[in-house]
């Protein structure tokens, strides 16, 4: 009976974003396994959408947030009090970045992180303009909505912040196209929700050079990237080039919301004055979220999970096969499959649901399914994903 009014609950009182929901009432979930009040066991192979990517709750990052809670929860909005969890986890992530992202700025989610470093670049530079790119995704925020790249999402919304100029990703002549007004520059070294779409790095790194010829500032969002997803803990690692402003989200508070932009302390003093209090949160940097964050860091550090994603991802390209499957992209443990129409693809996710696998496709991509398994995830587990997905694809063409 609990269930039952549970779930009615659910429609009755909690806000809806689609109307067909996944509607699965969850119980408990540990490592790769989320399992629900009839007691199915289901394999997460998206992560909570990268959040969890040392997988559902690590005794380790438990163990942290008990040992936050019995000291304090929330004292006072964020950057007024000396909070040891806030400073600790700022000087770990910090030991893991170049020289020029020392100053983080915690925030309650990527999309609040992508709005604070949008206002800090237009502080430092003086200018409006914003250059992002189509098939972009940011947040749903209205500044971080402005950004995105599909005008499907902006549309119902508008208007939106002017001076937004949105140009061909992985395209070189649209380079050309920034100049001198632009205060910033926002990139997805990956762009996650076209379906996994990575930057070729000549592309970054010319964009790169543009920025810093314009002194625009760059900003890399490593939302869902970061955290060891595309096999290094952060994917600009790969590209050979530093962000002015770094965004990290998903991962960052280890299961608990949390969000940050990161950038060089000077030019993180410019939300000190004039005004001061330039970007203010209350709950951003909460004590136990961070605690949490920063046990999944050391954990991500210690157990070579990150190490291991390359295997993992060849295991997949080498075994996850299907005449159905018309494309594949990835990188690291992310991936997305094509299959020949949207209506198939949501077929296949239904099926996978049913066999125990959560999947979902992608907000510009709806023709694709994702793949972005906890990196915890075992090469005997990803046998068992493997199977059963090829299972559902199957499913799904004979119905």
């Amino acid at each position: 009976m609990t269930t039952i009014n549970n779930r009615q609950l659910f429609f009755q009182h909690l806000a809806q974003t689609s109307d067909k929901p996944i509607g699965i009432e969850v119980a408990t979930a540990n490592g790769v396994y989320i399992h629900d009040v009839d007691g199915k066991k289901y394999m997460d192979m998206i992560a909570g959408f990268s959040v969890c990517n040392i997988g559902h709750s690590h005794p380790a990052v438990i163990h942290a947030i008990k040992e936050q809670v019995e000291k304090y929860m929330h004292v006072i909005v964020y950057g007024e009090f000396v909070q040891a969890p806030q400073v600790q986890y700022a000087k770990a992530l910090s030991s893991f970045l170049p020289a020029q992202l020392q100053s983080v700025y915690f925030t309650n989610s990527g999309a609040e992180a992508t709005e604070g470093a949008m206002k800090l670049a237009k502080r430092v530079t003086g200018r409006t303009k914003i250059v992002a790119f189509e098939g972009a995704y940011h947040g749903s925020t209205q500044g971080a909505l402005s950004v995105i790249g599909d005008e499907y999402f902006r549309n119902a919304f508008r208007p939106l912040l002017p001076d937004i100029l949105h140009l061909r990703y992985n395209n070189f002549e649209d380079i050309e196209l920034i100049d001198n007004k632009v205060a910033c520059v926002i990139v997805e070294l990956v762009q996650a929700e076209t379906g996994i779409t990575p930057a070729s790095k000549e592309w970054i790194i010319a964009l790169k050079n543009k920025c810093e010829s314009l002194c625009a500032v760059l900003i890399i969002d490593e939302i869902q990237s970061g955290f060891g997803r595309t096999g290094t803990l952060f994917a600009f690692e790969q590209y050979g080039i530093t962000p002015d402003i770094l965004l990290v989200g998903k991962a960052l508070g280890g299961g608990l919301p949390l969000g940050a932009f990161i950038a060089n302390p000077k030019m993180m003093s410019a939300l000190t004055n004039s005004p001061v209090l330039g970007h203010i949160t209350t709950f951003g940097g909460n004590p136990v979220a961070c605690a949490a964050g920063k046990a999944a860091l050391e954990i991500l550090h210690q157990s070579g999970w990150i190490e291991a994603v390359k295997e993992k991802e060849n295991y997949l390209l080498a075994h996850l096969h299907h005449p159905a499957i018309l494309h594949r992209n990835h990188m690291g443990l992310w991936m997305s499959l094509q299959f020949e129409s949207a209506a198939l693809t949501k077929k296949i996710a239904a099926a996978c649901i049913e066999n125990g696998i959560i999947t979902d496709w992608f907000l510009f991509a709806e023709d694709r399914i994702r793949i972005a398994p906890p990196l915890s995830i075992t090469i005997d587990e990803l046998i068992i994903a493997i199977e059963k997905i090829i299972a559902s694809i199957n499913q799904a063409i004979a119905k």
